[in-house]
């Protein structure tokens, strides 16, 4: 029997990036099945790749026992153990830098290029270069192709709708109706849909017929918005603190749609092929990290003749100055339209 090459593939955060790798897996596993991959990551993110046959996760201690120059001269140390034939560094930061260069010495790395100058370029408010970049999900291809693994990701393939448990029945009820996923939060409040138009988005598509709709977010905070809007209107559900991420993965594999911010929960929903429909602020699809295999037409943008320099900001986390509402471009009758077509 042939030895299977063993990958270390290192993501560490953001959950919505570490997501995006799934569905390149998938397609990386099926072409080249003389593969095993050890997947590195942040321990609560472990259900994302449970379904993946040939991964194994293991989980960074960032905080803990591998935080720091010598926690990821340890963590290198229990790796090697593991005998990783190549490191393909989805991150690119520092800690995962450091990490690579010791496994230099006994197998080969290749690591992402993050395409920063283009994206400086497309996000300028000066002499923008406004085209779509090349996509998240194509530059950790390149990894895997740099590592002597082409991995063609234009034709993907999903897992089957997972069965729903117990626990989540109790809470949603058997389906029985179209369900639409709505997760309204994201990192950055430039890039949310203000929580007084989803609700107008939530009261309108809770009054058509055979629809469920359920929230979902994280956080105490958060929770107590969705629990507030799930008790003012009929089919509505607020799912957010009552079950983990496991659970929230199994309950989303049977969403009919979903709708979500530029944030995890589109990233969560199209790595397991769900119709997914994103809202867009200060950022915007052609930064690469729109969900996976999705269409432009299902991402909602403002009203970009108003505001023209958008995107000005990657992540969101910098706001152009008179760009703090552009959320508010977006009707939500919009929003409904494109959910019920």
């Amino acid at each position: 029997m042939t030895k299977k090459t063993h990958l270390l593939v290192i993501r560490l955060s953001a959950m919505g990036d570490v997501a995006m790798t799934v569905p390149v897996l998938r397609a990386l596993l099926k072409q080249h099945p003389n593969l095993k991959i050890t997947v590195l990551s942040k321990p609560f993110l472990k259900p994302l790749f449970q379904n993946l046959e040939n991964v194994t996760f293991y989980a960074a201690d960032v905080n803990g026992k591998h935080k720091g120059f010598f926690g990821i001269y340890k963590l290198y140390k229990e790796l090697k153990l593991l005998n990783i034939d190549a490191v393909a560094d989805l991150h690119n930061v520092l800690r995962s830098k450091v990490l690579r260069t010791f496994f230099k010495l006994t197998s080969n790395v290749a690591f992402i290029n993050k395409g920063r100058a283009e994206k400086k370029a497309l996000t300028s408010t000066t002499n923008k270069i406004f085209k779509q970049l090349k996509t998240t999900h194509q530059r950790y291809a390149d990894v895997f192709k740099d590592l002597g693994f082409s991995v063609d990701i234009s034709k993907p393939s999903f897992p089957k709708k997972l069965e729903l448990t117990s626990e989540i029945i109790n809470i949603t009820g058997e389906k029985k109706a179209t369900w639409i996923g709505i997760a309204p939060f994201a990192q950055y409040a430039s890039k949310m849909y203000p929580i007084d138009l989803m609700e107008q988005v939530i009261a309108d598509l809770s009054k058509q017929e055979n629809i469920k709709i359920l929230l979902f977010g994280g956080g105490q905070k958060e929770v107590e918005i969705l629990e507030n809007l799930a008790s003012k209107y009929a089919n509505t559900i607020n799912v957010a603190g009552k079950i983990k991420l496991d659970q929230e993965l199994i309950l989303i594999s049977n969403l009919d749609k979903m709708l979500s911010m530029d944030s995890g929960n589109a990233h969560f929903a199209a790595m397991l092929g769900i119709n997914t429909f994103t809202i867009w602020g200060i950022t915007h699809p052609f930064t690469g990290f729109a969900p996976f295999n999705q269409p432009f037409e299902n991402a909602i943008l403002p009203d970009l003749e108003k505001y023209p320099n958008i995107p000005c900001s990657i992540y969101g986390n910098k706001v152009c100055e008179g760009y703090e509402n552009v959320m508010r471009s977006i009707e939500p009758i919009t929003v409904v339209k494109k959910l019920l077509n």
